[in-house]
């Protein structure tokens, strides 16, 4: 079985790719369009260092299960790509990476590639193509809330 799981959704927004970096540069705007994020909006969240810099620390705890507890930190973050790890609490602990790559189609029109690596630990790498599925769904739901919320 594959012990890391990758899954890749893209699409373009109608918006320079400086005014796109500008804004996906801070986590906080996540709670924005990020499916995860706004599955609760009830939920505690905790900053720590300057958003939109190498460093940044997003945590966030639910009593929504399907929320859980974990934190996501900047660790690199450039023009054309902006990487995290992220750090499962609960329900389960596990840690994987994220991040957005952008890339320049026209002066307004950037295209947005989100990916997702985590590892896939047996008994989990049985459901591998089912959690594949599923953050695929949610990744290609919340790039398409993204450009939703560039656009308008």
């Amino acid at each position: 079985m594959a012990k890391e799981m990758i899954i890749e959704r893209s699409l373009q927004i109608n918006k320079a790719k400086s005014e796109v970096f500008n804004y996906l540069k801070l986590t906080k705007n996540q709670d924005e369009f990020s499916t995860w994020n706004m599955k609760d909006p009830n939920k505690k969240t905790i900053y720590k260092g300057t958003d939109g810099i190498v460093g940044f620390i997003y945590s966030w705890e639910s009593k929504d299960k399907s929320v859980g507890a974990g934190s996501q930190e900047i660790i690199s973050i450039n023009q054309n790509r902006i990487s995290y790890e992220v750090r499962f609490e609960k329900p389960m602990k596990n840690i994987a990476q994220s991040e957005f790559l952008l890339k320049e189609i026209s002066d307004n029109k950037t295209e947005v590639s989100w990916i997702f690596r985590g590892p896939t630990k047996f008994p989990f790498s049985l459901f591998k193509f089912f959690f594949e599925k599923m953050l695929g769904k949610d990744i290609s739901k919340s790039l398409e809330n993204l450009r939703y919320k560039l656009e308008k």
